[in-house]
């Protein structure tokens, strides 16, 4: 645990919290290492079955700390070392982490910060939040992901839109829309998102991963691909003891003991 990243530990789950409140937890050099090295940690760590990210204050994340990609004795900084760096690394760890990743969006989510949450499997939103593509307002493009996730979300009409335009998008409108899961009442919604990331630490976690990989990998593949990617994984997934457990106890009309294995 570092001042910028608070992490506990609870049945299965592995809650992360961004601890910058003070600048609507935008990322830093060493949140963003932090982060990193507990995403990278939960996917060789057996007792980790789920995840969950949110933010503390009144932001969830505000994107890239600004005061890190300011103009040294007049030389501009190198945007795409910040982009290598920071954000490359998280949004690779959440999509390829074969666990569950549940993410609590508390408070706005600008630049960078929505397009981590938009990343994650399930996403909780309060009914206050605001998601805002804020790129284009100091002319730079939507990183972390946001020009491949974007454009599969919402089609490209309205991920160029939503770029472009940098308008606040409400969280009713971006569950409408297909970005996120659930919108909840604030004062809820760290115990739904919670409930939800222990619920998912009790599932056949192999599967899940599994399942991750497949919607990864179909992608950018064609149809034949596909089918032929979920055969493959289907056989290793066939393979697993949750899948034994989950037949077992489906035959015998009982609620099923998954490891994870």
């Amino acid at each position: 645990m570092t001042n910028t990243l608070v992490v506990e530990r609870k049945n299965g789950v592995l809650c992360l919290t961004l601890n910058r409140p003070e600048v609507l937890n935008s990322f830093n050099a060493e949140m963003a290492g932090a982060l990193q090295a507990e995403l990278g940690g939960a996917a060789s760590d057996a007792s980790i079955r789920a995840v969950l990210l949110t933010g503390t204050g009144r932001g969830f994340c505000a994107g890239q700390d600004l005061a890190e990609a300011l103009p040294k004795d007049s030389v501009m900084p190198d945007l795409g070392n910040f982009v290598r760096t920071t954000w490359n690394p998280i949004i690779r760890a959440i999509r390829t982490l074969e666990k569950p990743v549940v993410c609590a969006v508390n408070g706005t989510a600008a630049g960078a910060g929505a397009n981590v949450a938009f990343a994650c499997d399930i996403v909780f939103a309060a009914s206050t939040v605001n998601f805002i593509q804020s790129f284009a307002k100091i002319g730079v493009i939507p990183d972390s992901g946001g020009t491949f996730i974007l454009p599969r979300l919402v089609g490209l009409a309205r991920a160029t839109a939503l770029t472009m335009l940098a308008e606040k998008l409400p969280a009713q409108q971006a569950l409408e829309w297909g970005l996120i899961y659930k919108v909840v009442p604030p004062d809820t919604l760290m115990a739904d998102a919670l409930a939800c990331a222990t619920h998912l630490a009790t599932q056949p976690t192999k599967a899940l991963g599994l399942i991750k990989r497949a919607f990864n990998e179909s992608l950018g593949v064609s149809l034949d691909d596909a089918l032929a990617n979920e055969e493959a994984l289907q056989r290793e997934a066939g393979k697993s003891s949750d899948y034994a457990e989950g037949v077992k106890a489906f035959l015998e009309k009982r609620a099923p003991r998954f490891t994870g294995q």
